[in-house]
This record gives structure tokens, C-alpha cells and sequence, in this order.
């Protein structure tokens, strides 16, 4: 019986400067994709993983920028192969992130984003202990349902599943590190950026970093 702990499944060389994993997940409508991309402009350094997904891309979306479009048999020959670091059935769809690229990303030392719904962050977090989990919450169901109204993308019958659904996921908002009520979305991308900061600034990335300057020091 082999007693030596599996090693990390996002292990970095000491001598690199280690990334940040952060992950964004929030119900569909709360503004989740609009502060990742306010963020991302704030911090173009972040790297943002692109998910596959099983879904029909929407009016405006482009293959390999907003999502990976593939149909059910090819996710599935990925999700057999280990293509794939989480997965979750959605919507009727399926969503997936890639730990290959993830695994590149990381081993260079770069934060990465992840946009995914709570199912995924459940299993990012079982994988990747040190991840930084925020949850989007909007300040109300009946903001949540104009904004689902309002983007134009859903039938009534859809909007109506959608917000059940998002009842559901809020609930799972205690099992974030941090919550952030996008009332105010300057003061939300103010948040999300602040939690960015914070993460980097962590003693165990920070003593990886100036592991020679605390040496000198010390």
C-alpha cells in the first residue's frame, strides 16, 4: 500500500512565481459575465479559461473566445480522455473547463479566472484547495428577472426555470470565500478587484516570490 499523499493536480516548481486560481460563479443574470470582463480589463494579466460547453452559441458569441462549441459525442471522447478538470450538466447542457490549458497556465506562474456555476466550483475546490471562490448575488429576484428580460435571450417559459434554478444555486453562496451583491457595478468591479489583490498578497505566494529577499533578510 503505497502511503505517499497524491500530489497536487495543479503542482508548480518552487523557483516559479505561483499563480492564483479564481473562480467566479453566480445564477444566470446576476451580471457574472459583465464583471469578469470589467475585471479582466482592469487586469489584463488574469488569464481567462475558456469553458467548453455542449450549448448553441448565442447572438454575438465566438468559438474559442466566448465558449468551446462541441457537440455531446465530442465532450464526451474529452471527458473519457481527462480532458476536463470539472464538469457539470447545466440547463440541459453540458459545461467543462480544460485542465490541460488550465495546467499550463498555472505552471507559468499566471493567475487564471474561472467563470463557472457552482457545481463546477464544488469539484475546483475538492482539486484545487488553495482556489479563491467568489459568488455574484443580485440584490433582488425581481432585479434578477428584469436583467433576464432585459439581455433578450430566453422565452417567458425559460426565464420562469431560470429563476427557480437561481433560487437553488444562492443557496449554495455560503460555500464561497467571498459574496458580492451587484447592486452598484462600478462598486461590484471595485470588490472583485480588491479580492484579486488580497489573494496575491497571501504570505505562502508572497515567501515563494521574495524567497530569496527573505533569505537576505533573515
Amino acid at each position: 500500500m503505497n502511503s505517499q499523499e497524491p500530489a497536487p493536480i495543479l503542482a508548480t516548481s518552487p523557483s516559479q512565481s505561483i499563480g492564483n486560481l479564481f473562480v467566479i460563479a453566480a445564477p444566470s443574470g446576476a451580471g457574472k459575465t459583465s464583471l469578469t470582463r470589467a475585471l479582466l480589463e482592469r487586469e489584463p494579466a488574469i488569464r481567462l479559461s475558456v469553458s467548453y460547453t455542449t450549448r448553441k452559441p448565442r447572438l454575438g458569441e465566438r468559438d474559442g473566445v466566448d465558449y468551446h462549441f462541441i457537440d455531446f459525442a465530442t465532450f464526451d471522447s474529452l471527458k473519457v480522455g481527462g480532458e476536463f478538470l470539472e464538469h457539470a450538466f447545466v440547463h440541459g447542457n453540458w459545461y467543462a473547463t480544460s485542465l490541460t490549458w488550465l495546467k499550463s497556465e498555472v505552471a507559468a506562474g499566471r493567475d487564471v479566472l474561472l467563470e463557472i456555476d457552482w457545481q463546477g466550483a464544488a469539484q475546483v475546490r475538492e482539486l484545487v484547495p488553495d482556489s479563491v471562490h467568489v459568488f455574484i448575488l443580485p440584490p433582488s429576484l425581481a432585479s434578477l428577472q428584469q436583467r433576464l428580460v432585459t439581455r433578450g435571450q430566453d422565452d417567458d417559459a425559460t426565464i420562469a426555470r431560470r429563476l427557480d434554478v437561481a433560487r437553488d444555486e444562492i443557496r449554495h453562496c455560503e460555500d464561497f470565500d467571498y459574496v458580492i451583491i451587484n447592486q452598484d457595478f462600478a462598486t461590484a468591479v471595485d470588490d472583485v478587484a480588491a479580492i484579486v489583490r488580497s489573494a496575491r498578497l497571501r504570505g505562502s505566494q508572497q515567501r515563494t516570490r521574495f524567497r530569496q529577499l527573505i533569505q537576505q533578510l533573515t
